[in-house]
């Protein structure tokens, strides 16, 4: 073969192999990207999107679309950007549905803000993936260090935060660090919280952090206080807690361990340890052990200090244990909130005994419920008549109860405007399980701050300082109005006395399992002052 075509076939092998790899580049490039922004990351879809893009949870489609038609329907006026970010992928129907509570607060309290303020700049939200358990935090950290330095992105604050975790921490300390203000609306762990001193100033942790939820240390304070009232000085009481390293579990174990019984001693705190967030491990064997321990304590309540998961094991373990003609009652904290979405009707039957009452009951520190403000207002209302003989004043109504009932009004409207307009949110937001009132809560004193942070005409575009300094005058005349309770922060940007709606989870009422609210718990002891000016505590 002439000299001449032997270099012409080698040239024509290189180019196929140029072209095979250049093919193949392409196509491992397109299957690592799930979307515009999104990569996939050890199986999951991690980064930010506004589009639509459901980071391939079909619960949550419906309202990340909803998100994009109102991104798209601001793009042409003054706004700036939002991120949500928390974990949006899981192989749990009961988390995929958590989710989609959390963005449809999200997208609700997004209308709210650019609809009901009337004022620039309106919100544009993206979704932000961290991966399960924020365990990919630092990408998507770093996408938003980025976007806040960006004069086409203006992102101006991000909030989400679900899960008191290490990783969770992480992330709030590097983004507050480079002055990227941060609203967590749903984690209560002790440690991911600036720290309020007696002089009225705050060690800053985390500059630009602002929390709109109790911290578990405040919400054991509120369900002690609640129950003190209610008579139960004379129950033993035991603390059983998970060893697992987590914050959620600690702060909550040390608040439990802190209370002030007024009752006889109980026995010593019972230990166990989990696996996981979201695992069970061995702790059905290790609750049968516990159990049997409780029952020849005598003990009555349980603080139990864990996560939902491990919550609903031991509950039904100790309903199994069977001492005879025993009730429990289980106290915990916020994370129980997802208990009822978990329960079976099995598991319901289990929990009752064979006459039809229960067993079991779990108590915990709710971060709001639907029910809350007219059952509370009707107790006031009551009250007064037995003590008056005149209808009260506007101005003798309780702040407290009014206002927060008026923004839970509000919110109800949103969702039936939401529903005429023809807006699917992947089903009707269930309230009771206090997700859609927090996240909502969120952005709307989101968009408190950056409207009264804006100043210099429509187009110009708040500082990132200028946002985190707004989260301390967010009190007395300028309180927000939140669907779970008036929201006054602190100069550690903390809520100050925050009520809990203290609920339980009954099973034997009306034959099934069903949530009660009981009553409302204040960590101070005692209802937030007239128009929520927050005292010195100087003494």
């Amino acid at each position: 073969m002439p000299r001449w075509k032997k270099f012409l076939i080698a040239l024509l092998g290189l180019g196929l192999i140029g072209a095979a790899v250049f093919t193949g580049y392409r196509i491992s490039q397109q299957e690592d990207t799930c979307a515009d922004g999104v990569e996939r990351t050890g199986g999951e879809c991690i980064g930010l999107n506004g589009e639509g893009y459901d980071f391939g949870n079909p619960e949550i489609g419906d309202v990340a679309r909803a998100i994009a038609r109102e991104n798209e329907r601001i793009d042409g006026q003054p706004h700036v950007t939002v991120a949500m970010m928390l974990p949006l992928q899981s192989d749990k129907a009961a988390l995929r549905r958590q989710m989609r509570s959390d963005l449809q607060g999200a997208y609700l309290g997004q209308r709210q803000a650019n609809e009901g303020e009337g004022e620039p700049p309106k919100i544009r939200l993206v979704l932000a993936n961290p991966g399960r358990n924020y365990e990919q935090q630092e990408k998507v950290v770093d996408t938003l260090l980025r976007m806040a330095d960006s004069p086409d992105d203006r992102l101006r604050a991000v909030t989400g935060f679900n899960l008191s975790l290490d990783t969770t921490e992480t992330a709030v300390k590097r983004l507050t660090e480079h002055k990227i203000p941060v609203l967590a609306s749903r984690i209560s762990g002790d440690r991911i919280a600036n720290e309020d001193t007696s002089d009225g100033m705050a060690r800053q942790r985390f500059p630009g952090l602002a929390r709109i939820i109790p911290t578990n240390h405040d919400a054991a304070q509120a369900l002690a206080n609640f129950n003190g009232e209610r008579g139960r000085e004379n129950l033993k009481t035991v603390l059983v807690y998970d060893k697992r390293p987590d914050s959620y579990n600690e702060s909550l174990a040390k608040a439990f361990s802190g209370i002030d019984e007024k009752g006889p001693a109980g026995p010593a705190p019972m230990p166990f340890e989990s696996p996981a967030i979201d695992e069970a491990g061995s702790t059905g064997n290790q609750f049968t052990q516990l159990a049997n321990n409780i029952c020849d304590s005598r003990a009555d309540i349980v603080y139990f200090a864990g996560r939902t998961l491990h919550l609903r094991i031991f509950a039904l373990k100790l309903a199994q244990v069977g001492c005879k003609d025993r009730h429990y009652t289980i106290v915990s904290g916020s994370d129980a909130a997802s208990l009822r979405q978990d329960m079976t009707e099995q598991d319901w039957a289990q929990l009752r005994g064979e006459d039809g009452t229960a067993k079991v009951t779990v108590q915990y520190a709710a971060p709001a419920h639907p029910d809350a403000w007219n059952t509370e207002l009707a107790r006031w209302n009551k009250q007064w008549d037995t003590d008056h003989d005149r209808k009260p004043t506007a101005e003798e109504l309780p702040q407290y109860l009014t206002e927060p009932k008026t923004a839970l009004d509000t919110l109800k409207k949103r969702i039936e405007t939401t529903r005429r307009e023809g807006t699917s949110l992947g089903s009707a937001p269930d309230l009771e399980d206090s997700r859609t009132m927090l996240v909502y809560d969120g952005l709307v004193t989101i968009g408190k701050a950056l409207h009264q942070t804006q100043s210099g005409g429509p187009e110009a575009v708040p500082g990132l300082e200028d946002v985190g300094g707004q989260w301390s005058l967010l009190q007395s005349r300028h309180r927000v109005q939140g669907t779970s309770g008036l929201i006054c922060l602190t100069s550690g940007g903390n809520a100050y006395d925050k009520p809990v709606a203290v609920v339980d989870l009954d099973p034997g009422l009306a034959g099934a399992g069903k949530l009660r609210f009981v009553g409302l718990g204040w960590p101070t002891g005692r209802e937030q002052p007239k128009n929520c000016v927050i005292p010195s505590s100087t003494p």
